[in-house]
């Protein structure tokens, strides 16, 4: 009799052996990912202080109702400002802190959306009264944009704020019940003080459009709501999504405030009324620009969980066909699996690289707007409209589709992805839904498209980086008449194939009186997969302090995002015929085959170093909270543990058997005896 095998033990065997079957140096890439040693050191000492603390357990969170949630939110949020002061966190410490949370808390408002807008937007005189009140959350703040008629469309947005000479104030209403603020996040019961976009109504009745207004929300005494203001939650989201977090909406009755509340950094309204125009009509979106940034670096980090999660466990999990070794194959062998994962850890390494240049754009806009120079806001928020949409719908794609190839096991609140899914599925919407942002990036584009040919000599120095693409309408670069594998392996190819399809996409569209219904996602698609292929190209370029073996296999991480991004991309390049089939008599060949193949290819040599890889983002058991991501590989066991602590295995018998199971039985077996009697 073959001697019993124990699937338990073999999932710590097959974790251990794919651990070790890496060739990479984790560490160095983990310095790599975390921006240096000193980074990665600093996030591990929070973390572990963090782990270890009570008041952080997760092990009854999914348990807990949503007012329970909500509570839990601001109970972590207290400790962290607790923990600040015991270990002397700086402020930047304290935001790691906060960062390494995975529950959607009120106070991410406050730190991406309030405070930022008010820093850079703010008059001097709100400034030195509020500034520092904010910066040590003496006041917490949100961010109150979108209401219930409108939300993407900002300049259709209905509350006014109308000056008032005589008093010198400004009088906040909200007229229609569509004007409500609505989907505000720590509004509905958290907030103080908000940030409102509103109509800026001058005397006679002239519509500026929209302004940011600072307006007190609650009471500093008791958190009581001001005097004509209806403040309240929104209720529960979809999938119960975003649990901690007290969306709300608002209504404003004629609120007055002081004259200085208007945020004044930029447009400015004189105490006759008067209106001094801002350098830019746009300076007022600066918040949004600000959270678009930061959407790049936390959902390359939310990719980077659904990776290590799911690859972890398709390491370990045998099933199916039988192997070399007589046991069922692992499922990350198989094609159809490492298919769907491994891109995914392509784009986490990719926007989490990104997201690092993105932010410093962003300080660098920010230090220009403060001295009056608004030359690069256009090119700010063109890139961020189209890096919002592609890292929002990657994240929530990447997210499903990992959960999913985990198979039944997956669909547990366990498995540790659903939670995140649900917290990350409105990013396609807030901050611009995607299909209507779509439309900006096009704009951009176009506008780029027209500037270069309206010189009667188009000369590509004018373009910017997210419209240099354009170049190869220009000067049109040399393409194979068939690609080879050898072709394919060098990031260059791939980099010139996605930046002229987005040329000459934008070309297609411009000289065309009557576009499809789906142009603008295609062409917004394509122009911002160019820029981020361009820039994959100099994150290359940055590997070269690494070792030869690091830096060839993290070039492969970065070759098959490219390769995969291409793939996605077939079928413009075989519409725009930059790939061509050939023929040889009544035979035609796949010209795509070489960039599947390559895809195949890259994949087969990452699997060995997937395990390597996914270890380098550096997350303990405790951020994944994951049975089965779980670092030693026994998902089984993990998963058995934490059923255990389900409320329903307290009781042997069902609470609801004596009221419901029990009637239901009895019913029965008088049915079935009185119709045995028949």
């Amino acid at each position: 009799m073959a001697p019993h095998h124990d699937v338990n033990e073999q999932t710590g065997v097959d974790m251990a052996n794919a651990r070790a079957s890496s060739s990479i140096a984790v560490e160095v890439i983990r310095d790599l990912l975390h921006h240096g040693r000193g980074e990665w050191l600093g996030k591990s000492k929070i973390v572990e202080i963090l782990e270890n603390d009570p008041v952080f357990d997760k092990s009854r969170r999914e348990f807990l109702s949503r007012t329970e949630k909500y509570e839990r939110g601001l109970v972590l949020t207290n400790r962290i400002f607790e923990l600040q002061q015991i270990h002397k966190w700086s402020d930047q410490e304290t935001k790691a802190a906060l960062s390494v949370l995975d529950d959607s808390l009120p106070i991410y408002l406050h730190n991406i959306a309030f405070q930022p807008v008010f820093m850079l937007q703010a008059g001097p005189v709100l400034l030195k009264k509020y500034g520092h009140l904010i910066a040590a959350r003496a006041i917490f703040g949100c961010y109150l944009q979108t209401e219930l008629g409108h939300g993407t469309n900002v300049s259709r947005l209905e509350t006014t704020a109308t000056f008032f000479p005589e008093t010198q104030e400004f009088e906040v209403h909200s007229p229609t019940l569509t004007s409500a603020k609505w989907w505000i996040g720590a509004l509905g019961k958290t907030a103080t003080h908000g940030v409102v976009q509103a109509k800026l109504i001058l005397p006679g009745g002239k519509d500026m459009g929209p302004h940011l207004f600072f307006v007190p929300l609650r009471s500093l005494d008791d958190h009581s709501v001001l005097p004509n203001i209806t403040i309240g939650d929104i209720g529960p989201k979809a999938l119960s999504g975003y649990a901690p977090t007290d969306n709300g909406f608002a209504r404003f009755n004629h609120v007055r405030i002081p004259k200085e509340n208007m945020l004044s950094g930029f447009a400015q309204v004189t105490n006759d009324g008067k209106y001094l125009q801002p350098p830019h009509a746009k300076l007022s979106y600066g918040g949004m620009l600000y959270i678009r940034a930061n959407m790049v670096t936390s959902g390359g980090w939310l990719m980077a969980k659904a990776a290590t999660v799911s690859i972890r466990y398709a390491t370990v999990r045998r099933q199916g066909e039988r192997g070399p070794d007589g046991l069922e194959k692992q499922i990350i062998t198989y094609p159809s699996v490492y298919y769907r994962l491994l891109p995914i850890l392509s784009r986490a390494y990719m926007f989490i690289q990104l997201g690092r240049t993105l932010t410093k754009a962003f300080d660098n806009l920010a230090d220009s707007l403060k001295k009056g120079d608004t030359s690069l806001l256009a090119e700010m928020h063109a890139t961020t409209s189209g890096l919002k949409i592609y890292v929002s719908s990657n994240g929530v794609q990447d997210l499903e589709t990992a959960r999913r190839s985990m198979g039944g096991h997956g669909y547990s609140a366990f498995a540790g992805l659903g939670r995140l899914y649900a917290d990350y599925l409105p990013s396609v919407t807030y901050e611009g839904d995607n299909f209507v942002l779509d439309q900006q990036v096009v704009r951009a584009a176009l506008k780029s498209y027209r500037t270069l040919f309206s010189l009667k000599t188009p000369s590509t120095s004018s373009l910017s980086p997210s419209s240099f693409y354009l170049r190869y309408l220009v000067t049109p670069p040399a393409i194979p008449a068939a690609l080879s594998s050898e072709d394919l392996r060098d990031p260059a190819t791939a980099i010139l194939l996605l930046e002229l399809r987005a040329a000459l996409i934008v070309h297609d569209h411009a000289n065309k009186e009557d576009v499809d219904a789906s142009a603008n996602q295609r062409v917004s698609k394509a122009v911002t997969e160019a820029f981020i292929a361009t820039q994959v190209g100099e994150m290359i370029k940055g590997l070269s302090a690494l070792s030869k073996k690091d830096r060839g296999v993290v070039t492969k991480v970065f070759l098959l995002f490219l390769l995969t991004t291409v793939e996605g991309g077939l079928t413009d390049l075989l519409s725009f015929g930059v790939i061509r089939p050939a023929s040889s008599g009544v035979t035609v060949q796949d010209p795509t085959h070489p960039v599947r193949l390559a895809v195949k290819q890259l994949c087969e040599e990452l699997l060995p170093e997937a395990i390597g890889l996914t270890d380098a983002f550096g997350f303990t058991d405790w951020e994944l909270d994951s049975a089965l991501g779980v670092h030693n590989g026994k998902v089984y066991e993990a998963l058995w543990d934490r059923a255990q602590s389900e409320p329903l295995n307290k009781t042997e018998v069902a609470n609801a058997y004596g009221k419901s199971i029990k009637p239901i039985l009895e019913r029965g077996r008088q049915i079935a005896t009185s119709r045995a009697k028949l």
